[in-house]
């Protein structure tokens, strides 16, 4: 059972040395500053034989880091992870029937893009509320399934690659943009994978990552989309990849100040211990969470399940029984205090719960945040709870 919550605390001594603890853009690197773009090509065309050299090699050092198979395809596109998936969900589907679990916003906002904009007849939504997945023995693998890894709004995470069967007859579409860098992909069992630069490797907005297996590529080559593609959205021409994309030549003009950038991390990434050392660091902002969960009576984890709970963004919702009494508005406005509270002090930035989720925290658990500053900012979220406490 947790501890009573103390009535009065003082405040603590040891602050967090980066109080960046936001879910997207999330923090640089440990280290980081504005020296590590000194050597941007700034000013030249991304078109330049200097430009797509660093676009590919942004490409070959992702892959390699995160285990991506030597077939499949990678590129970067434009609209971060929101258009990597779209440009997947707009180019593959409509030839089969299509599951998509919607369990957090963005899952949602794929499965009413599916319903609303696609207007597939074929679609079914297998929903769950915040904090739960959906009921996985539902899913029919001979379908298309959309899907993401992580619930970047809800904490919530897929428990391992066995949800999905080694062999199924549909495509496997997965928005990993905030597990990747920090959790296991099993590319074996997926098709489509997306992220972007802006998550756990804390890169700069607006471009995306998009990676393709062989029945993905085999399916843009023979499947015909039902719909009028934009430009940004399309994959190929006359029936075959368009091979620049997964070689480093856009789509549209990206940065090549983020693309420098992108790059430092990588660098970092690798000097980290590469994935299993990302997943570590990780992994250890959560194991700092959870012991002070267990011990904190005004807080739970807003995933029920502790297998299918996010090491990155790692969500809490406020159950002190004063604050759940509350109506919805009254609660968001208390909470705001509660964040106001923290940034005045320069501690934590940016840790509210998503607009749409229960009133609640979000720690961002990722890679580049030190999990020496997760720990350090725990006491002070007690601290700052007790602010907001209603005397007695």
């Amino acid at each position: 059972m947790n501890a009573p919550f103390p009535s009065v605390l003082s405040r603590p001594a040891t602050r967090p040395l980066n109080p960046c603890f936001s879910s997207g853009p999330c923090a640089k690197r440990p280290g980081w500053d504005v020296s590590a773009l000194a050597g941007a090509l700034v000013g030249r065309s991304h078109r330049s034989a200097e430009g797509r050299a660093r676009l590919n090699e942004v490409i070959v050092r992702s892959a390699a880091i995160l285990g991506v198979p030597e077939d499949w395809r990678v590129g970067i596109v434009p609209a971060s992870d929101t258009g990597a998936m779209e440009m997947a969900l707009w180019s593959l589907l409509g030839a089969r029937p299509v599951d998509v679990l919607a369990f957090e916003s963005f899952s949602a906002l794929w499965a009413q893009d599916i319903v609303s904009q696609l207007r597939l007849d074929n679609a079914r939504v297998l929903e769950a509320e915040y904090g739960s997945l959906p009921d996985l023995a539902q899913v029919n693998w001979a379908h298309d399934v959309v899907l993401a890894w992580n619930g970047t709004t809800s904490g919530v995470c897929l428990p391992h690659a066995d949800v999905i069967p080694p062999t199924h007859d549909g495509l496997v579409i997965c928005d990993a943009t905030s597990a990747a860098f920090a959790m296991d992909l099993p590319w074996d069992r997926l098709d489509v994978v997306t992220w972007s630069w802006q998550k756990a490797l804390g890169g700069e907005a607006a471009h995306g990552m998009i990676a393709l297996s062989p029945r993905a590529q085999a399916r843009l080559a023979t499947f015909q989309p039902p719909r009028a593609l934009p430009k940004i959205f399309r994959l190929t021409s006359k029936g075959a990849l368009i091979e620049g994309i997964f070689k480093g030549d856009t789509i549209n003009t990206p940065s090549m100040l983020c693309v420098e950038d992108a790059l430092d991390s990588l660098e970092w990434a690798r000097s980290a211990g590469g994935l299993e050392g990302l997943k570590a660091r990780s992994q250890a902002s959560l194991a700092a969470v959870s012991e002070w969960v267990a011990r904190t009576d005004w807080v739970e984890f807003l995933a029920r399940n502790e297998a299918e709970r996010s090491s990155t963004s790692i969500c809490l919702r406020i159950v002190a029984p004063w604050f759940l009494a509350l109506e919805r508005p009254a609660r968001m406005a208390t909470l705001k205090k509660m964040l106001a509270v923290l940034e005045n002090e320069k501690v934590a930035f940016d840790i509210g719960s998503y607009r749409d989720a229960p009133a609640g925290l979000r720690i961002w658990g990722g890679a580049t945040v030190e999990p020496a500053d997760v720990a350090a900012l725990l006491p002070w979220l007690d601290w700052a709870f007790a602010q907001i406490v209603p005397a007695a």
